[in-house]
């Protein structure tokens, strides 16, 4: 067995790589730039930390979140190797000590702000060690056209200018779409990298989109069937954090909270107590999560449509990182579609952009929103949406979303869609320029506010046409015809146009359907147990009652949780969900078949293979 092999056996406890893997391990040991775009879970870390111990001197692993850094160096020290970070939670005493452990080459990986990069005395200490490896993680944020940029990203070629030598460089994301892969590329200066692209999809992973009539009870019915697993609640304000989780506590869930105007012990204590179990709801604004490499995530909520799919798929793929099934539900309402423009534009005015740069980036920004709002709509595979936005070929349909496993029926709209299309018309006749389906929808529907008596719209022959016509059907309705092409959205002012198709609608009777989901409820009317009032919600999940593999399984991981309480780390710092199957599945007699175990590396079959191996004899 060669070194490489080796070493992935027994430090990391893998016995063959994962897709893509080896050949960019390859590839960087032999000085070559690489580019790995793997999904979340994909073992990109490995793909940087494996060549880190085959290498002299230490590799410099460039990161954007201080959560991120933490939790990659204590499991990289669980495995026994010497790792180190530097970042702004450390005080003066502890960034010293790093310092002289580098000085004194006690670290294989250290783990670096990008902030901190350019720093003079950072800089200093760097030019007097062997760098051969810089990985940059989550390097997406380098793009002004991907969802986190962070302009401290820009300063990584200035750093490398700056080293007596310039070190191969690896690039990593999971998420970019091809404009942000080329602009990765450019601005961090890879040379001739090679590229791989294991693709984008998550199998295990099953997405969803529902529209209830009320969130937080939307929220309750989708929680009251997952009591015994830990998840995360997105919401994308503060505020609204606050509200959710005040609300699940009183409703007797074990519910954190997390975003950025927490205080930093608060953030820090809460953010463990979901690692540890002991809160198995987080409810967090995007703040939380990227590198939160928790195994036993098996629900993604998002409270409300974020403003991107890359920021979606990203914050959803937190769910089922050791590849057990997960689900990935979006509870959507048109007023996100508010909450994420307001967003956008705040974030414009406080970046550090110039004028020209805020613009484009804006429009950019309403132009993912725009997709992330079809998404919330399409009748199609909701997987296949995201594959396609993301470059990447698949099947119709994928068998494992909301809208591949539910069924539909097709109902004839044709006489709405002529109301529709014609109010539309009528409206442009009497203003002289179309307007935005808001508007359209409140004179179909005979609104009575001042902007339609200021605008003479109440005279209309349309006005009030659709009167008994509910909010949320009209908006179905508007988005069919989008979708079938009878209407389109001008990008720039949000207005909603007919197009030529339209007129084979309007005038030749042509006919127009929209699916709706039918067949077996999804969801059923029940009552919430604090307010009393009624919401739509899923269906209770049925299981059997569990076998002897079942209870070896909660006995071993019962023992797990004992052992991450105890040296005070995360569970997937003692062994991941997928070992802990493993070990259920093989039930390993002694220290050679425990070896075998995949995750099982030499210091941890050291530190807890007897106690482990004790718990599965007791269970049989």
């Amino acid at each position: 067995m060669d070194r490489k092999n080796e070493l992935l056996r027994k430090t990391f406890g893998w016995t063959s790589f994962r897709e893509g893997q080896e050949e960019l391990v390859d590839a960087v040991l032999s000085g070559r730039d690489v580019f790995g775009v793997m999904p979340t879970g994909g073992g990109k870390s490995l793909c940087y930390q494996l060549p880190a111990l085959l290498l002299p001197g230490v590799t410099l692993v460039v990161s954007p979140l201080i959560s991120l850094m933490k939790d990659q160096v204590m499991a990289l020290r669980s495995l026994g190797v010497p790792a180190a970070y530097i970042n702004s939670s450390q005080s003066s005493e502890e960034a010293r000590r790093v310092y002289a452990g580098m000085r004194a080459g006690e670290y294989k990986l250290l783990y670096i702000a990008p902030e901190r990069l350019t720093l003079e005395g950072f800089t200093e200490a760097a030019r007097s060690l062997t760098v051969p490896l810089i990985a940059v993680d989550e390097a997406h944020c380098i793009s002004q056209w991907g969802q986190d940029f962070r302009p401290s990203y820009l300063k990584i070629p200035d750093f490398i200018s700056r080293l007596d030598r310039r070190p191969t460089l690896a690039a990593f994301t999971a998420t970019a779409t091809p404009e942000v892969r080329g602009d990765v590329e450019r601005l961090l200066g890879l040379r001739s990298p090679l590229h791989v692209v294991t693709g984008f999809d998550r199998p295990n992973l099953r997405f969803d989109v529902l529209k209830p009539h009320k969130k937080y009870d939307a929220l309750l019915g989708l929680l009251r069937t997952r009591r015994d697993r830990t998840g995360i609640v997105y919401c994308s304000t503060r505020r609204e954090v606050e509200r959710v989780c005040e609300a699940l506590r009183l409703d007797g869930y074990a519910a954190t909270r997390y975003h950025a105007g927490l205080e930093d012990e608060e953030r820090r204590r809460n953010q463990e107590d979901f690692l540890y179990d002991r809160s198995t709801v987080m409810v967090a604004t995007n703040a939380f999560g990227m590198g939160i490499d928790k195994s036993n995530v098996s629900f993604v909520i998002h409270y409300n449509m974020p403003k991107s799919l890359e920021a979606y798929y990203q914050e959803a793929g937190r769910a089922g990182r050791d590849g057990s099934p997960a689900d990935c539900v979006l509870l959507y309402s048109p007023g996100d579609i508010y909450t994420a423009r307001m967003l956008i534009e705040s974030s414009a005015e406080n970046s550090e952009l110039t004028p020209e740069e805020r613009a484009r980036v804006t429009e950019r920004d309403y132009e993912r929103l725009e997709r992330m709002t079809e998404y919330c709509h399409t009748t199609g595979c909701y997987r296949g949406y995201i594959l396609d936005y993301f470059g990447q070929a698949h099947g119709e349909r994928c068998g494992n979303c909301g809208n591949c496993d539910g069924s539909f029926t097709e109902l004839d709209i044709t006489r709405e869609a002529q109301m529709v299309l014609s109010c539309v018309l009528r409206v442009h006749d009497k203003l002289g320029y179309y307007v935005g389906q808001g508007l359209i929808g409140r004179v179909l529907r005979g609104g009575r506010d001042k902007r339609i008596f200021a605008l003479d719209l109440d005279g209309l022959s349309t006005y009030g046409i659709m009167r008994g016509t509910a909010a949320g059907r009209l908006r179905d309705i508007f988005d069919a015809l989008l979708e079938a092409g009878y209407l389109r959205k001008d990008g720039d002012h949000g207005t909603i146009l007919p197009t030529p198709a339209a007129r084979e609608v309007l005038f030749h009777g042509k006919a127009v359907a929209m699916r709706v989901k039918s067949g077996p409820e999804a969801v059923r009317e029940r009552t919430s147990s604090r307010s009393g009032r009624t919401a739509r919600v899923p269906e209770p999940e049925y299981t059997e009652p569990g076998d002897a593999d079942n209870r070896l399984l909660e006995a071993l991981k019962l023992l797990r949780l004992q052992i991450a309480r105890e040296e005070g780390v995360p569970l997937y710092v003692v062994f991941f969900n997928a070992t802990l199957t493993e070990m259920v599945r093989r039930k390993p007699r002694n220290m050679g078949e425990f070896l075998e175990v995949p995750g099982v590396g030499t210091v941890k079959a050291g530190r807890y293979g007897e106690l482990f191996m004790d718990e599965i004899k007791k269970c049989l």
